[in-house]
């Protein structure tokens, strides 16, 4: 898109008359819902340049012949913003989902990233592939480069475990807040917080397993409990969904159980476990009194991907009440069920909560143990850091020259190719 009217359409026959010049070549559009979205989306009209560049681009692509040697591929990934035109048979009529990798592409990627780098007997990239689904490439190089400025920053010889999971933390839910006050009576409120999401977890047949619970503050958050899939899981029964339900309201339940009042702190999992249950009902047909039948709202429209108007539903108010009564019924009856499990393990909730208090962090072994009554003691308070005058110890200076060069992709969707 150019600012003179005419220079896009231009450039666009230029680009194809260099295709045919250097036949057989692949041409490659990176981005191109910034030329080929829906046309009548712009305020200039149909004098948009934007339309002008895009209508040149359909004409080029409808002189191809196919004996021409020259192939045209682009990458976009809000393809639903696409001009139809662009789509149709004899165009970009082969689409080319390129999703994140599963849980055996995460460890060949990881194996690669980690290949010049000195690593520790106890790294298990196997346990890293696992625990980090959803990353892309980029994601997991940054992934690499965080945990190799973490074992910099203390002059380790070679990059261990721990280094890997403070790094993957730091991504997941940013830096630690190790310089925030917080007082003894919102610690130890966030230490049952999250010993109850942990214990309800720990219960439910079909919750993913706990990996790791903290109160240390990061970004916004006071405290989080980790869970770590067995394997990628790309399908939720209802089961699964109505036990996340009860996890996610494990932490409220905590807090009213021991202090008799709740705070603010549990507010993003009521607005995730709301959503969920909205979708049970809503799209997924796990509400056994509206039974299996979408009820969406409708309302689209062309212009650049969010929808700015008012959505209307496609049902009667007296559905819309059923609805809002579902929901209802769905977070009521698990926030039972987690208050249930909570008052019949209270004693192991509190083990929890003062190892949380003691530790800040506890793996799932820890957290195992408290649960079986048994002693973990106390964090060992002496320094672990290496000698720094080794030379085969990690260089920061050159972890943060490769992180200068990889980008964190954004996760917010997969970016189809299309051919």
């Amino acid at each position: 898109v150019e600012m003179f009217v005419g220079v896009g359409a231009s450039r666009v026959r230029d680009l194809f008359e260099q295709g045919k010049k250097h036949a057989p070549c692949i041409i490659f559009i990176d981005e191109i819902d910034a030329v080929g979205r829906h046309r009548g989306a712009g305020l200039g009209g149909g004098h948009d340049e934007r339309e002008q560049t895009l209508n040149q681009l359909l004409v080029e692509m409808d002189g191809f012949e196919s004996n021409e040697g020259v192939i045209l591929i682009a990458a976009t990934n809000r393809i639903d913003v696409l001009d139809p035109a662009l789509l149709r048979p004899g165009r970009f009529d082969r689409r080319v989902m390129v999703g994140a990798p599963d849980v055996r592409g995460r460890l060949g990627i990881l194996k690669v990233h980690t290949k010049k780098t000195p690593l520790s007997e106890n790294v298990n990239l196997e346990i890293m592939a696992k625990g980090t689904p959803g990353f892309t490439g980029a994601d997991l190089a940054n992934l690499v480069n965080e945990a190799a400025l973490s074992a910099a920053r203390l002059n380790k010889k070679h990059l261990e475990m721990s280094d890997f999971e403070s790094a993957k933390d730091k991504v997941l839910m940013g830096p630690e807040r190790r310089s925030m006050v917080v007082s003894d009576h919102e610690k130890k409120n966030t230490a049952y917080h999250e010993a109850g999401h942990t214990l309800v977890g720990m219960n439910l047949p079909q919750t993913d397993p706990i990996h790791k619970v903290s109160i240390m503050p990061r970004g916004g958050a006071l405290g989080v409990t980790q869970t770590l899939p067995d394997e990628d899981k790309l399908s939720m029964s209802n089961i699964r969904a109505v036990n996340f339900i009860a996890f996610l309201m494990g932490g409220r339940c905590a807090e009213e159980l021991i202090f008799g009042e709740y705070t603010n702190g549990a507010s993003n999992d009521i607005e995730r476990a709301t959503q969920l249950a909205h979708s049970m009902v809503t799209k997924w047909g796990m509400s056994k009194k509206l039974g299996p039948i979408n009820l969406k709202r409708t309302g689209s429209s062309p212009l650049s991907g969010a929808n700015p108007y008012a959505e209307q539903a496609d049902y009667s108010e007296k559905t819309a009440q059923e609805i809002d009564e579902e929901v209802y019924r769905l977070i009521d009856e698990n926030y039972k069920l987690a208050m249930k499990i909570l008052t019949d393990n209270k004693d192991a909730l509190a083990r929890i909560a003062e190892g949380l208090i003691i530790w800040e962090t506890l793996d799932f072994a820890q957290v195992k143990a408290l649960v079986a009554g048994e002693d973990i003691g106390a964090p060992s308070l002496e320094s672990t850091d290496n000698d720094s005058g080794s030379s085969s110890s990690v260089d920061e200076s050159e972890a943060v020259a490769e992180k200068k060069d990889s980008g964190v992709s954004d996760k917010s969707g997969d970016d189809p190719v299309l051919a």
